[in-house]
């Protein structure tokens, strides 16, 4: 199920110019994380998503597979509390996306943009859409975000410090 995830804070935004493979090998990806606040509305957006997910995948044994998803933190949503060390995700949730194939970045007007743009940023706000789909396979169960697109939308505090770019 598509979603679209209005005005929240790109983290690790480098990963959506350059794929990189994962720690322990694996596929090249291109990856982010996009941070919220406990009340954004992207809580109501993922939330319905992930019930879709699970109840297209696992039809009447969604519910309880979700219980269990949840216990062992294996759904798109993560409370930023257990990243306290990472900036800006301390007080915030976060979803972690990634894909094999280059999401499209645009600029707020629409254009493309590029690594040398310089933006999107870590801590620039963007809008960005999401494939949220469920995993049954020899990896396990669990629900995931794929990265389609990234929206940069304005000037955000820059998350590795430094200022905001002008």
């Amino acid at each position: 199920m598509r979603v679209t995830l209005k005005e929240v804070v790109i983290a690790y935004a480098h990963g959506v110019f350059e794929a990189h493979a994962p720690e322990g090998g694996g596929d090249l990806k291109y990856t982010a994380a996009f941070l919220f606040a406990k009340d954004h509305s992207a809580v109501k957006v993922l939330t319905e998503a992930v019930i879709t997910a699970a109840t297209e995948k696992w039809a009447q044994k969604a519910g309880e597979i979700l219980k269990q998803l949840k216990a062992a933190d294996r759904l798109p949503v993560h409370n930023g509390d257990a990243k306290p060390n990472s900036a800006g995700y301390p007080g915030k949730l976060y979803v972690n996306a990634a894909s094999k194939i280059r999401p499209l970045v645009l600029d707020a007007n629409k254009s493309p943009l590029t690594a040398a743009d310089g933006r999107p940023y870590s801590g620039a706000v963007v809008n960005v859409m999401l494939e949220i789909w469920s995993q049954d396979n020899k990896f396990g169960r669990r629900i995931n975000a794929s990265l389609l697109g990234v929206q940069f939308v304005r000037d955000g505090e820059r998350l590795a410090g430094g200022s905001t770019a002008t």
